[in-house]
């Protein structure tokens, strides 16, 4: 059964909406450096992972339960001559035990259902890291409130609110890296292009229609309310 994200990812170098030179932007905040351990819950195919490591020389182990995902970022890291300096466990991330401060920073990025939601990401990754560590986090945000009442909260807040469940678990926000329109857009494009070949190329597929449905509803949510109203940044937490 084609795994719906394994199809729309497919040409995703990064797979959340953002780009190369936010995640080296994202590697100075965390001073990020040869000796720096860096824990990447979620890492999909290794995008930001690959960027890190090859910037700053650091050390990253990337928690990843999708075949499909390991796979590809194995075969990324091999490419980039990066196996010395990444490595990707296959599992739940959620299962995957983590020694209190014993990273010096912990990425979860656009992936915090791992943990249920933010405040059970934070919950999980904050003890994770050392003192005067850091804690990011990619997630959505909502730019206005109230929300129409056509449109579902989904579990996400505004950016203060977001900020917010930040300090509550003991980290003081250091930074936010936003993503712009123009990422937005070329994060969503990526998808539907991909979904759109592979649906030409498989029409007879059982999972086709199904498929199709999702794609179509995805892209109408985007255009018609998410684009407006839907943000989304990494934000990055410091650990007293």
């Amino acid at each position: 059964m084609p795994w719906y994200f394994a199809v729309a990812e497919r040409d995703h170098e990064i797979q959340d909406p953002t780009r190369s030179e936010k995640i080296r932007d994202l590697g100075r905040l965390l001073r990020l450096g040869p000796d720096s351990r860096v824990l990447d819950v979620a890492c999909g195919k290794a995008g930001p992972a690959l960027v890190l490591a090859a910037e700053f020389g650091c050390s990253i182990l990337g928690v990843e339960r999708a075949p499909e995902f390991v796979a590809a970022g194995r075969e990324r890291i091999a490419a980039a001559h990066l196996a010395g300096r990444i490595e990707i466990v296959e599992g739940d991330a959620r299962a995957y035990p983590l020694e209190p401060e014993s990273w010096d920073a912990a990425l979860c990025l656009g992936a915090s259902f791992v943990y249920d939601d933010l405040d059970g990401t934070l919950a999980a990754l904050a003890p994770a890291v050392r003192s005067g560590g850091f804690v990011a986090v990619g997630e959505p945000y909502w730019r206005e409130w109230p929300l129409p009442t056509e449109v579902e909260d989904e579990g996400w807040v505004t950016l203060p609110e977001t900020v917010a469940r930040f300090e509550a678990a003991g980290l003081a926000l250091v930074g936010l890296i936003a993503a712009s329109e123009d990422d937005w857009d070329r994060y969503e494009s990526y998808h539907w292009r991909a979904l759109e070949e592979w649906l030409a190329a498989n029409p007879d597929d059982p999972d086709a229609p199904g498929i199709r449905e999702r794609h179509e509803q995805g892209r109408d949510h985007y255009l018609r309310f998410q684009r407006r109203l839907l943000g989304w940044a990494i934000f990055v937490g410091r650990k007293s």
